[in-house]
């Protein structure tokens, strides 16, 4: 014989779950105040929250389920972290990046745009390959795009969503967020590569600390004579290197936390990459000013191969004068026709760019 159980209406359950939830606050509203003023409390959900929020016992609990954190039902450091992103990273990191496009814009309108002192030249020399260039790009595309969506994620909250409205906002942050998880694996590919290409130019040498102690001549009028890479250009490869391998490490702990760490390590990871990004950042807007508006002809280089000789013998000179001794140089006419049109007759093929690098 078996006996069959009806089961609780669902009205009565939501009675009895209202009843269990608002009783214990009513029964606090209602208890009576002490000699101080304080409320006495009687709710002993009071002790239970304390201890699992676990801020005065053991940072973890016991759990059949083993696993990353998993005997810890509510970490307090969630909080503070949450304090330090919105008070402190997100402020100064701000006014960092602020303050560097400040002194640059007013770099520029003291000093203005450093000339070629001989002018142009009919005569050219070779001075990346097609492969450097591509790779060149292929680091400043991706570097761009993952700056540009982890600004939209760091500030979008506090300065977009106010302009933009929070339909328009919530497509940007969404859209950046997925972007920048699916494309940030590319970053380290993108250093590979770098490395690959540049580190025997970035070696440090001869003439480099001179370099930097003068600064490098972009202040003031004094020449200072480099290499084919100049200490500030080996400087910038090495901290693109060594910094921005930080933060492509800390990028793969966030978007794979699958490597048995926890919360605290999530967070230092997460605050390593948001400051090794912003100084890369920071770095990088100085870097465009000086091969755009900074300086004549700097961007020559890397986007058709070759480089003004003016120029190289004003700002790389022991690298031009070898390349001269060595009959490097062409002219103008036969660097765009390599360039641009194809190669005429006798003119220097494209390993030229290659011996010239040497």
């Amino acid at each position: 014989m078996t006996t069959s159980h009806r089961p609780i209406p669902r009205f009565i359950r939501c009675l009895l779950f209202v009843l269990v939830s608002v009783l214990p606050t009513l029964a606090l509203a209602q208890s009576p105040a002490t000699e101080t003023g304080a409320l006495s409390v009687a709710n002993p959900g009071i002790d239970l929250w304390r201890e699992v929020r676990q801020r005065e016992m053991p940072a973890s609990g016991y759990s059949q389920v083993q696993g990353t954190d998993t005997g810890v039902l509510i970490n307090p450091y969630g909080e503070t972290w949450r304090k330090f992103r919105m008070q402190q990273l997100l402020v100064y990191g701000g006014y960092a990046l602020g303050g560097t496009l400040l002194f640059v814009i007013a770099f520029y309108l003291i000093r203005g745009k450093v000339p070629l002192q001989a002018g142009p030249s009919d005569k050219k020399l070779p001075r990346f390959t097609v492969s450097e260039r591509i790779t060149h790009w292929f680091n400043a595309f991706v570097f761009l795009f993952l700056a540009l969506s982890g600004l939209v994620m760091l500030f979008g909250r506090p300065v977009l969503l106010p302009l933009l409205g929070p339909e328009i906002f919530s497509v940007l942050a969404s859209a950046s967020k997925e972007g920048h998880n699916l494309f940030g694996p590319l970053f380290i590919l993108a250093l590979s590569l770098l490395f690959f290409h540049f580190v025997r130019r970035n070696i440090y040498q001869r003439g480099d600390l001179t370099w930097l102690l003068k600064g490098g001549g972009i202040i003031g009028k004094k020449h200072v004579p480099s290499n084919f890479f100049n200490m500030g250009e080996k400087s910038w490869f090495w901290m693109l290197m060594l910094v921005g391998g930080v933060t492509a490490a800390t990028g793969v702990v966030l978007l794979f936390p699958v490597f048995g760490l926890g919360r605290e390590w999530m967070e230092l990871a997460h605050a390593a990459h948001t400051i090794t990004a912003l100084s890369l950042l920071m770095v990088t807007i100085g870097h465009i000013y000086i091969s755009t508006l900074g300086m004549e002809s700097a961007i020559d280089g890397m986007t058709t191969g070759y480089c003004d000789l003016n120029w190289a013998r004003e700002h790389h000179d022991w690298w031009a004068q070898r390349c001269e001794e060595e009959g490097k140089v062409v002219s103008a006419a036969e660097a765009a026709a390599i360039h641009g049109l194809g190669t005429p007759p006798g003119a220097p093929r494209q390993g030229m760019a290659e011996e010239a690098g040497k």
